[in-house]
């Protein structure tokens, strides 16, 4: 392996990491943390907790992560990793884009609700990842509005879609309303009806973007 690749390979990929990408400590630290936060809460929770509950030195843990945030951060951009990798399979699937665009808000209605129903423990990290404007967050909405931009522009060349209204804007209006669906902040009012909301949303979004 030539130096460049160990390199890589020791690069950590997300912000606040450190040490080898594939090792098993740092999988044991963040399984140790989902279960943690769940427990006690991710504010509540200390490195010191962590290192306690494995076993591990805090020293040892800060070999792999430099703040109980950067913690925080692996773990979001693994559920917001997967969250976009549903979707890029729906952008890139040879459909109308108008039938792209309602399965996109169907996927993010289902995958927040496996998310904050199956999974609660992880409600915590990912609304303060939002809360606070953690990288993993802002990176998932970049990706989600490039997404909904590439089908506008797709829906529009196809003729499903009207051309009056500034890409932009139709943009930002889709994200807003796209928010409701997928924004931990806003989700506890309505998570007994997500699903059927997102079908209607994606249905009234539809109407306003006909030509």
């Amino acid at each position: 392996m030539s130096h460049s690749a160990r390199g890589n390979r020791m690069r950590a990929p997300h912000t606040g990491q450190r040490g080898p990408v594939d090792h098993e400590r740092r999988d044991q630290i963040m399984t140790a943390a989902i279960e943690h936060f769940g427990h006690y809460g991710y504010k509540k929770t200390t490195i010191a907790d962590l290192a306690d509950a494995i076993g591990l030195s805090k020293a040892y843990i800060y070999k792999f992560f430099d703040s109980k945030k950067a913690i925080g951060e692996a773990i979001c951009a693994l559920q917001h990793g997967r969250m976009q990798a549903d979707i890029e399979a729906i952008v890139r699937d040879d459909k109308p884009a108008s039938d792209k665009m309602r399965r996109i808000f169907l996927s993010l209605a289902r995958n927040t609700l496996a998310l904050f129903s199956h999974e609660r423990r992880l409600h915590d990290i990912v609304y303060s990842a939002v809360e606070e404007e953690w990288a993993s967050a802002r990176n998932f909405a970049d990706a989600l509005r490039g997404m909904v931009e590439h089908l506008i522009r797709e829906g529009r060349e196809g003729g499903e879609f009207e051309r009056k209204t500034p890409v932009d804007e139709t943009c930002h209006a889709i994200m807003l309303v796209l928010q409701s669906i997928y924004h931990p902040l806003l989700l506890e009012q309505h998570m007994d009806t997500l699903d059927d909301d997102a079908a209607n949303l994606a249905s009234l979004v539809l109407r306003s973007l006909a030509p």
